[in-house]
């Protein structure tokens, strides 16, 4: 297997403001922050991965605005290749985040370029694609971009399908694994046809694989994995740590997953190195700038 990840995604700016409160409709608040961090689902994970030793390049899409050097800056000091992420005539992603004193968030999201990352452009990187050890989807590119990349690849798929979105059934099956939380993992059996009344996570998962998938990591949070094939179900424990900020930390867990993955480890040892990443993640404000390089001491269990 090559050892390249390419990761098809999303590239954000996350414009952060604190309020005291919500303001209600047609009301005027004063409010603070107004810091701009490097964000998307995508590139988030390709980070993640990239400290953590793997080679790592990126296929998405900038404006040329302010905004994109922000959502650039962790993609560019972790060395992700980013000769296949194009400037368009368009805003960078944005996501606006307002959090209000109780933590309670109301979040929107823009996705200018990232609307770009559709058939005809991800098509254009075949070459790219098709030199995949590993490729890396997740839900914040349209449906056609991502059914796209998976036909040009011939390296092993790896879905974390956030936000769930309608994509092709038949290639989304040829994840292996799809990652997904419990919520996650509910809408995707719907997608299906095959919802399941529990949340229960071994029942969630069982019932990912009933579907047609053939591996399926489930993330839980502080409660930690799980990872399903033909052969069981396996948890995995997340070491116990005092969290400040979980922002991002699935992606964490994923990125981190991908480059073990792509080094030959099974999906057991895999999970196990990624739930101590995204573990170390949560100690520290922010997403990006939160995540650990191979030369960290990771939180054991």
């Amino acid at each position: 297997m090559n050892n390249r990840i390419v990761v098809v995604g999303s590239i954000n700016a996350d414009l952060n403001v604190l309020v005291d409160r919500h303001p209600a409709p047609g009301e005027t608040l004063l409010g603070s922050g107004g810091h701009i961090t490097a964000g998307g689902k995508g590139a988030n994970q390709a980070v993640a991965a990239a400290l953590q030793g793997a080679d790592v390049a990126f296929v998405g899409a900038v404006g040329k605005d302010p905004y994109a050097a922000p959502a650039l800056e962790f993609l560019r000091s972790s060395g992700v290749d980013l000769t296949a992420v194009s400037e368009v005539d368009d805003t960078t992603g944005l996501a606006v985040i307002t959090v209000a004193k109780d933590g309670e968030n109301n979040i929107v999201v823009i996705p200018g370029a990232n609307s770009l990352v559709n058939c005809d452009y991800v098509s254009s990187q075949s070459a790219l694609l098709a030199e995949a050890g590993i490729l890396l989807l997740q839900g914040e590119i349209p449906a056609d971009g991502f059914k796209e990349a998976i036909h040009h690849t011939m390296g092993r798929v790896v879905v974390n399908l956030a936000p769930v979105i309608e994509v092709e059934k038949s290639a989304l099956l040829e994840a292996d694994p799809i990652i997904a939380n419990e919520h996650e993992a509910g809408l995707i059996l719907d997608q299906f046809g095959a919802g399941i009344d529990s949340m229960d996570p071994h029942e969630l998962a069982q019932a990912l694989l009933d579907a047609g998938f053939a591996s399926v990591v489930l993330t839980l949070g502080s409660a930690g994995a799980l990872v399903a094939d033909a052969t069981g179900i396996t948890d995995i424990a997340t070491p116990t740590v005092q969290a400040v900020d979980t922002t991002g930390a699935g992606d964490a867990f994923a990125g981190a997953f991908c480059a073990r993955l792509i080094k030959g480890d099974s999906l057991i040892d895999a999970a196990t190195h990624a739930a101590r990443v995204g573990a170390y993640s949560v100690q520290t404000a922010g997403a990006q700038a939160s995540y650990p390089d191979a030369s960290v001491s990771l939180p054991s269990v």
